[in-house]
């Protein structure tokens, strides 16, 4: 089905040009994604920020610009929480709630104020990261040049965020599918390679075996297989609109439903909980031989042994929590069940208005419960897939399978609307 419609899209001239202009900014971002930033000992660096969680997520969605430390070393991860903060703000400031629901305007001024926080954050973030990371890493071109270096370093690297930025608008604009959400999927899909060289390399050293191999293939195609059940599962609950005249027209009168997503929070409370368990293990690189560092190396990573256990109940806890959190923020019942009476509608055996709301709002609790379930055992599968097969290194793993899958739907879908579009208008010509 996807080859058939991939094969359809490239007849079409308009569509061909869309797919070859995504394809050429995928090259331009893999071009950056090994362009080095000055003053760097990489060597140093690849000793100081080991294999943790956190290095291994930003490293996989920057398709390894963060290990190697390119210009493209932060990905695309300040848009990301700028965004994220923007839709957070939106339930607590009045004037950008009724922004929002303005329109194109107004969707056009947040997305401006999302750009800005973008370079904001994305400075701050890669002062941090210099200050506080890359120091022992410094290779100065002589004695006391370290403040210009470090400072030469945030810009380039919040360059090279505000570069994707745009580079994601582009693609949005005159590609085809989410720009910055296949930014994301570009870079994670480039680690694939890596890691297949890594599994084989591994079972040809007799460190892993042909029995492990086919563990990893097997987990790997019923979570795929999984991704796509609970990505594409809804809960349709019916909505009835009365008939209503209008003069001598008669509206309404038909029957609907409310498709209810049950990943409604998508990979976000992931991202959540891997942001802030990272603080420990940051922390604890500053403090290398105490106590505490020794605490976080052994209770506090994803390793695939008995040891890891407190970090992934904690883990799947944080993602359990803040899944219900954020599809709270961006699903309200009421406003739902508001717009349902407005336009004369209502649920079979329930009355518009509160009853409708507390209906959906129970609805969403009990999908919410699955969903939010779902993520966690996503989350910690690499933890398990390790002790299972005993390959350390997954490139591709739970959250990353989360992504892609996603993304390649989303785009697919977008590509076919593309193509009904022009079936109905070749046949209304």
């Amino acid at each position: 089905m996807i080859v058939d419609s991939l094969k359809s899209a490239w007849k079409v001239a308009d569509l061909r040009k869309k797919i070859l202009f995504t394809l050429l900014m995928f090259l331009v971002f893999r071009i950056g994604a090994h362009i080095p930033v000055p003053f760097i000992d990489r060597t140093k660096l690849l000793q100081l920020i080991g294999e943790g969680t956190l290095v291994q997520f930003f490293d996989a969605i920057s398709g390894g610009a963060f290990k190697s430390f390119t210009v493209f070393a932060m990905s695309i991860a300040p848009y990301i929480n700028a965004s994220i903060i923007m839709q957070l703000l939106q339930v607590v400031i009045p004037s950008l709630q009724q922004l929002a629901k303005e329109g194109d305007e107004g969707r056009k001024k947040i997305t401006q104020y999302i750009r800005y926080g973008t370079v904001v954050l994305g400075f701050i973030q890669a002062l941090g990261l210099s200050i506080g990371l890359l120091q022992p890493t410094l290779a100065l071109p002589a004695p006391g040049y370290k403040w210009p270096v470090i400072l030469l370093i945030s810009l380039v690297l919040t360059a090279g965020t505000a570069f994707l930025m745009w580079l994601g608008e582009m693609i949005t604009e005159r590609g085809i599918g989410n720009g910055i959400s296949l930014i994301i999927f570009a870079g994670i899909v480039s680690r694939v390679p890596d890691g297949l060289k890594y599994i084989l390399q591994l079972v040809q050293a007799g460190e892993a075996n042909i029995l492990s191999l086919l563990v990893l293939i097997v987990i790997a195609v019923l979570v795929i297989a999984a991704i796509v059940y609970i990505q594409e599962g809804q809960r349709r609950i019916p909505v009835q609109y009365a008939k209503r005249v209008v003069g001598r027209k008669v509206y309404g009168g038909q029957s609907t439903h409310i498709p209810m997503k049950v990943n409604q929070a998508g990979v976000i409370p992931v991202i959540f909980a891997i942001s802030i368990l990272a603080f420990p293990q940051q922390i604890s690189t500053w403090f290398r031989g105490s106590w505490f560092a020794n605490f976080v190396q052994t209770w506090f990573q994803m390793n695939g042994t008995w040891q890891s256990i407190p970090y992934l109940l904690v883990y799947a806890m944080m993602i359990i929590l803040f899944t219900y959190f954020y599809t709270g923020i961006t699903f309200n019942p009421i406003d739902v069940a508001d717009n349902i009476k407005k336009y004369g509608g209502f649920i079979p055996g329930l009355r518009p208005g509160r009853p409708t709301a507390e209906y959906i709002s129970k609805v969403l609790s009990r999908i919410t419960m699955a969903g939010a379930v779902f993520l966690a055992l996503i989350a910690v599968l690499p933890s398990i897939v390790i002790g299972l097969t005993g390959f350390k290194n997954i490139y591709f793993g739970g959250t990353s399978l989360l992504i892609v899958v996603g993304v390649a739907l989303e785009t697919m879908k977008q590509l076919e609307s593309h193509l009904l579009m022009r079936h109905y208008q070749g046949f209304m010509k």
